[in-house]
C-alpha cells in the first residue's frame, strides 16, 4: 500500500526506469572482482569490439561517461577555442557544455515541432567562418534527419558529431546512428544499456579514434609518453563485463520499447488534446522515453496531469523543462535570443513510462489515467 498526498492506492508503483540486471550480468561482474583486474583492461577491449561490431564501425573507444564521449570526440576531431559548434538547445546540458569544455561556442539551432530533433533547413542559416562541427541529437530515440545533415557536412566540411546517448540501436535507413560521424554513447541506468556509468566513442577514422584512446588516458601514446593534454576518462573492466551482456540484450529490449510504445500511440492518439510521439519516415525509434504533447485540448495542463499521475503512482517525467539557451548559465554567457519551437514544447512535453518491464495491465493503467477512469 502506498499513500501519496493522503489517497491510498493499491497499485503499484509504476517507474519512469526499470535497470533490469540479469544473473550472467552479476556472474560477469564477480568473475571480474576475482580476477583482480578491476582497472581498463581486457573486458573493455572486449566490449569495444562488440560494440563497434554491433553499431558498424571500425573502431570503438569507452569512456566513463556519455559527457566524456562527447567531450572527447570534439577534442579528437580538433575542435579547439573560438571554434563554433552548431546544436540543438532542446537536450541535455551536456551537448553543449561540451563545446564550452573545448574553449568553443555553441551555436543554437531550432527543433522540427515534430521529432524535437534539429531542424535541418535552419542550419546553414547559422553556419559562419568559425563554424567547424554539427553536434546533432538523436533525442529520446529518435534518428535525426541524416541525409540532409550528411550533405550540409559535406558542403561545408564540418565534423558530425552524432549524440547518440539516448539511441542505442536506432536506426536511419537502416544504418545504425553513431555510424554515420562521431558517435557518442552513454550508459546511464536509464539508458536503453548500461553499464551503470559509462560511455562509448564510435568512428570509422583511424586517427580520431587514435587521438580518443590518447585524450581518455592522460594524452599517453604509450606508458609515461604523453603526448597531448588528456584526461582520466577510462572505463573499468567491471563497467565493460556489465555492458557485454547488456549489449546482448538490446535489440530484444528495445523490441519490447517499441512494442509498448505502439501500444500506448494506439490508446492515446483517440485522446484528445494529447499528441503521441511522431515517427518520421525510414527511422528505427528505440523510445529510451516515450514523450507526448499536452496541448490546450486536453482537460489538465501538463502540470495537473503530472501530479494526477503521480497520485496514481504512475511515474512520469519531463525531458527538458527548459532549453539550454534559457538556463542561467548560458543566460549568464549572453545567449538571449529566442528559439520558438525549442521554447514551446518545453512547455508541453511528458514522458511516460516505456520500458521493457511494463506489464501489459501496467500499460492499461497508464491509458487509463490519461483518460482520467
Amino acid at each position: 500500500m502506498v499513500t501519496v498526498l493522503g489517497i491510498r492506492d493499491k497499485v503499484s508503483v509504476i517507474s519512469m526506469n526499470n535497470v533490469h540486471i540479469d544473473d550472467e550480468s552479476m556472474q560477469a561482474v564477480l568473475d571480474v572482482l576475482k580476477s583482480g583486474q578491476l582497472a581498463q583492461g581486457p573486458k573493455v577491449e572486449e566490449f569495444e569490439k562488440a560494440f563497434a561490431d554491433y553499431i558498424g564501425t571500425n573502431y570503438a573507444i569507452a569512456v566513463n561517461s556519455g559527457t566524456a564521449a562527447i567531450h572527447v570526440g570534439l577534442l579528437a576531431a580538433g575542435i579547439a577555442e573560438g571554434d563554433e559548434v552548431i546544436t540543438t538547445p532542446f537536450s541535455f546540458i551536456s551537448t553543449a557544455n561540451c563545446c564550452l569544455f573545448c574553449g568553443a561556442v555553441p551555436v543554437f539551432v531550432d527543433i522540427n515541432k515534430e521529432t524535437f530533433d534539429i531542424a535541418p533547413h535552419l542550419i546553414e542559416k547559422k553556419i559562419s567562418p568559425k563554424t567547424k562541427a554539427i553536434i546533432i541529437v538523436h533525442l529520446y530515440g529518435q534518428p535525426c534527419d541524416m541525409d540532409e545533415i550528411l550533405e550540409i557536412c559535406k558542403k561545408h566540411d564540418l565534423v558530425l558529431i552524432e549524440d547518440a546517448c539516448q539511441a542505442h540501436g536506432a536506426e536511419y535507413n537502416g544504418q545504425k546512428v553513431g555510424s554515420f560521424g562521431i558517435g557518442c554513447f552513454s550508459f546511464y541506468p536509464t539508458k536503453n544499456m548500461t553499464t551503470g556509468e559509462g560511455g562509448m566513442i564510435t568512428t570509422n577514422d583511424e586517427d580520431i579514434a587514435r587521438k580518443a584512446r590518447m585524450i581518455r588516458h592522460h594524452g599517453q601514446s604509450q606508458r609515461y609518453v604523453n603526448d597531448l593534454l588528456g584526461y582520466n576518462f577510462r572505463m573499468t573492466d567491471i563497467a565493460a563485463a556489465l555492458g557485454i551482456c547488456q549489449l546482448k540484450n538490446l535489440d530484444a529490449a528495445n523490441a519490447k520499447r517499441i512494442i509498448n510504445a505502439s501500444y500506448l500511440s494506439r490508446h492515446i492518439s483517440q485522446i484528445e488534446g494529447i499528441i503521441p510521439p511522431y515517427i518520421a519516415l525510414n527511422r528505427k525509434h528505440v523510445f529510451h522515453q516515450y514523450t507526448i504533447q499536452i496541448t490546450e485540448d486536453y482537460k489538465l495542463s501538463r502540470d495537473e496531469l503530472q501530479q494526477q499521475l503521480f497520485i496514481r503512482n504512475i511515474g512520469s517525467a519531463i525531458y527538458y523543462p527548459a532549453p539550454i539557451h534559457k538556463q542561467p548559465l548560458y543566460r549568464g554567457l549572453g545567449y538571449n535570443g529566442s528559439l520558438p519551437v525549442s521554447e514551446a514544447v518545453a512547455t508541453r512535453v511528458l514522458s511516460l513510462p516505456v520500458h521493457p518491464g511494463l506489464a501489459d495491465t501496467e500499460l492499461e493503467m497508464i491509458i487509463e489515467a490519461l483518460h482520467g477512469t
